[in-house]
């Protein structure tokens, strides 16, 4: 029977992760920042039981902070996932490591696959590529999962924000040159669930996102819509209107086909994905 270790539990993936896996009956055991700080090498050793499967979830996600603490963002991006990749060959374990689309420059006009050449444009996207190479570093056998535009719908991710300016604003203003893949957290978590069962997946680093693509103000549109409210209510915009200390990539859109090669299930088109999630939380 396969058990499960997800680290960063306390975040959103790693909530959902946890949840399903108990709906599954797979055994899950979590933990959050306050019970394995996974820069500390000894402290992940203590945690990694041999023959699991570590789903680590944990990271530094605050993109524009990066910029002037990259340090910071090292240590949870990168050193904390080789300490992770250590522990896990030491004791025959597997890892399962969740990385990010900014590891791409952002500049493309075409879905990423696996194999597309890196570039990242910000210091977040370098230390989570750092941290993919150290993982493999330690851990050949590890497998590197980038995902994009992660939303739960509660909180304060991008389709929540939406759903709360939808209720306070007559008009929103969204970007509509930025494009990416948006994907429904709890799809991510089934996907990343599926693979950590399945003991006959070789591949080393893979795509899961929701299929499709679309920009900031489609996806704004598409909350709308399904909320019956006017879409014409969010109006476009450009990057230059919102400057952020980290640019955000215009191009962003992972391919799924090294998923689908593997014989994993391929996630849903994004929309149907939102109308569920909203399903859930409205």
């Amino acid at each position: 029977m396969t058990k499960i270790l997800v680290t960063g539990a306390r975040g959103q993936l790693g909530r959902h992760l946890m949840r399903r896996a108990a709906e599954a009956g797979v055994a899950v055991r979590g933990v959050g920042a306050d019970e394995l700080d996974i820069t500390d090498p000894a402290a992940a050793d203590a945690q990694v039981e041999s023959g699991s499967v570590v789903i680590n979830c944990a990271a530094y996600t605050s993109v524009d902070a990066a910029e002037s603490d990259e340090w910071s963002a090292r240590a949870v991006n990168e050193f904390g996932p080789a300490n992770l990749a250590a522990a896990c060959a030491r004791v025959d374990a597997r890892l399962i490591h969740v990385s990010t689309d900014y590891v791409f420059a952002g500049d493309g006009d075409s879905p990423y696959d696996v194999d597309a050449q890196t570039g990242p444009a910000t210091a977040y996207g370098r230390t989570k590529l750092a941290g993919e190479r150290a993982v493999h570093a330690a851990l050949p056998s590890a497998h590197i999962v980038r995902t994009a535009w992660v939303y739960t719908g509660a909180g304060s991710d991008f389709v929540a924000t939406m759903l709360r300016l939808e209720r306070e604003r007559d008009t929103v203003d969204v970007v509509d040159d930025q494009v990416g893949s948006p994907t429904y957290v709890g799809d991510l978590a089934g996907a990343l669930l599926e693979l950590a069962c399945r003991s006959d997946i070789a591949a080393p680093v893979l795509h899961a996102t929701n299929s499709g693509a679309a920009s900031w103000f489609d996806l704004a549109r598409a909350v709308f819509e399904e909320l019956g409210a006017d879409p014409g209510r969010v109006r476009p915009c450009t990057s230059a209107q919102f400057v952020r200390p980290a640019p955000r990539p215009a191009f962003s859109v992972l391919s799924g086909s090294a998923w689908a090669r593997a014989g994993l299930t391929p996630l849903r088109p994004w929309r149907e994905a939102l109308h569920s999630a909203l399903d859930v939380v409205v």
